[in-house]
């Protein structure tokens, strides 16, 4: 069950990634590169009706992860506490911004606005990079000093940086080289899906710009993923030992480079969607590969006096997880027709949505 239940919470994550991501994203695109009030409100209508229900993936997620996994979420609610605050406030500008912006027509009423759902938007986009870059470093479990454990084996608490910037320091903090280095892919991969979900969606005048941006883009992604294989052998000795293990996993990878060398024909697609479809791949093959490099590790400890946090010493009671795969099938079956009937609703292009106007 223990297994089940992982999956289900990886999946959730990954969904989240990919439709909350390209809200993200068009944020970004916002706040970078639409010029005219025309542009911007392409962005928005574009995202207009999807937005807050993508983001109750992430609300499902943490109920999850309380329900399967409660002393991991107790444990990351207390040890990231303060990027989680800042990722909440971050997510309420950004909804704010895009809700408030209408209600006033004004210059400097709608600049601020805009402004801060472009800005929660870069900054989601790089915290949630940094998040997953430590969940592949790993934290200092019990808060070992010199070889002394101060607290229970699955407590940590960090900063959110320490004096060495460094991943190897023994009282690490959230941002660190290697967490920049992940933030940083993570911003690019999604101004990539967020540009890809504009093309798609609308018949904007920056569709055109967006492709050559994407472009672009992605040369500067596959660099720093190349980057990010290279470094990864400092953060973790054997890092593709379960890809040796395990040949079939290597699907991950496959799918991700795939989606990654799809993107660097944008400019030939005739269909609109195709760049969304391979941009997609490319956040559902990091995601993942980096999921399965790991497994079974839910939260790596930096010190070899405390283990790991696992989906094994993690779990609930057999029972409850029992129990909660037929609450499970009601819930998700639910959340299908939702999204089923959403998605037909809005689809095709959005250009005339009007998402905003007051």
């Amino acid at each position: 069950m223990e297994l089940f239940w992982y999956i289900v919470l990886m999946t959730m994550l990954t969904v989240y990634v990919i439709l909350d991501g390209y809200d993200f994203g068009a944020g970004i695109i916002h706040l970078f590169f639409a010029k005219t009030e025309k542009d911007k409100k392409a962005i928005t209508n574009a995202i207009g009706p999807f937005w807050d229900a993508n983001e109750v993936w992430l609300i499902a997620a943490g109920g999850v992860l309380f329900f399967a996994f409660p002393t991991l979420y107790a444990s990351s609610f207390s040890g990231f506490y303060l990027p989680l605050i800042m990722i909440l406030w971050l997510l309420i500008f950004r909804a704010i911004g895009l809700e408030l912006r209408g209600q006033i027509h004004n210059k400097l009423w709608e600049t601020i606005w805009d402004k801060a759902f472009g800005l929660a938007s870069l900054f989601l986009a790089l915290f949630f990079g940094i998040a997953l870059g430590n969940v592949v470093r790993g934290v200092n479990l019990g808060v070992v000093t010199n070889g002394v454990s101060a607290h229970e084996p699955h407590y940590f608490f960090l900063p959110l940086w320490n004096p060495t910037f460094s991943p190897h320091a023994e009282h690490l903090g959230i941002i660190d080289w290697f967490t920049i280095l992940l933030g940083i892919i993570g911003v690019v991969a999604l101004t990539i899906h967020g540009a890809n979900w504009i093309i798609y969606k609308t018949n904007s005048n920056l569709n055109s710009k967006l492709k050559s941006i994407i472009f672009k883009l992605n040369f500067v992604l596959l660099g720093l993923v190349i980057i990010s294989l290279l470094v990864w052998h400092i953060i973790e000795p054997k890092p593709f030992h379960n890809f040796l293990k395990n040949p079939w996993l290597f699907i991950f990878p496959i799918i991700t480079f795939t989606g990654l060398f799809g993107l660097f024909k944008i400019k030939t697609f005739t269909k609109d969607g195709l760049g969304f479809l391979f941009s997609s791949l490319f956040l559902f093959g990091g995601i993942t590969s980096t999921v399965a490099s790991i497994f079974p590790k839910l939260l790596p400890s930096t010190n070899s006096v405390n283990p790991d946090l696992t989906i094994y010493n993690m779990a609930a009671d057999q029972y409850g997880l029992s129990v909660g795969v037929y609450w499970f099938v009601v819930a998700i079956v639910l959340v299908v027709i939702y999204f089923t009937i959403q998605y037909k609703v809005f689809k095709g292009k959005m250009d005339d949505v009007g998402y905003g106007d007051h």
